[in-house]
């Protein structure tokens, strides 16, 4: 049984952030700078007006999602790391954006040459991940996502499963604490496909 590798895909696979913000920036005259937290407390208007609401901050990214898609970039090293572990093991891209953006998504990785199952979420990832590993046999798991948020979740409900934190964006990552409830924190790809593959080849649960 090949082991399994379940990863996020923006800013882990994909830069997102730093688009995203160019993108409002040109469309809604909005300056975002975001800390690693909530990206409602992240946008200010620049004609000085009130903050987006939660509800504005969702239709922005529905804005994004998936008409500028095009705009996101590849994380160093992503493709080739998920081509080395592919050579061993299965591999999942878990993404929370809506079902209507699925095959935007999968066309817009295959482009980077990452053609893999893509699976879309919303809410927290533990549950999908626990079925997830069970639909390929309950193997030695990965999981990999820039919030620690879903880290918490897949240890609730997917406590067998190796978490690894990763925040791809660098002018992002030094603002994150890792998450209490990653077993790592690495942001490089390729330190991290060593740290994969390392869980893979002991062969044990975490």
């Amino acid at each position: 049984m090949k082991p399994l590798l379940i990863t996020d895909c923006d800013e882990v696979l994909l830069h997102m952030v730093k688009h995203f913000g160019a993108w409002v920036g040109e469309a809604h005259d909005i300056d975002f700078t975001p800390d690693g937290a909530d990206f409602a407390n992240s946008m200010r208007r620049r004609d000085g007006g009130p903050a987006p609401t939660r509800e504005e901050m969702w239709d922005m990214l529905g804005g994004f999602f998936p008409a500028e898609m095009h705009r996101q970039t590849l994380v160093p090293h992503a493709a080739e790391a998920l081509a080395r572990l592919a050579a061993h093991a299965d591999i999942v891209v878990l993404t929370n954006i809506t079902d209507a953006c699925k095959p935007a998504r999968i066309e817009q990785l295959a482009r980077f040459g990452i053609a893999h199952r893509v699976e879309c979420n919303q809410g927290g990832k533990g549950e999908p991940v626990a079925r997830l590993r069970a639909d390929y046999g309950d193997p030695v798991t990965v999981f990999v996502d820039d919030l620690a948020v879903h880290h918490e979740s897949v240890a609730r409900h997917a406590p067998e499963v190796h978490r690894l934190h990763m925040v791809s964006e660098p002018t992002l990552a030094p603002n994150v604490p890792p998450a209490a409830f990653a077993h790592a924190r690495i942001d490089d790809w390729r330190e991290a496909a060593d740290w994969i593959a390392a869980r893979f080849d002991a062969g044990v649960a975490a």
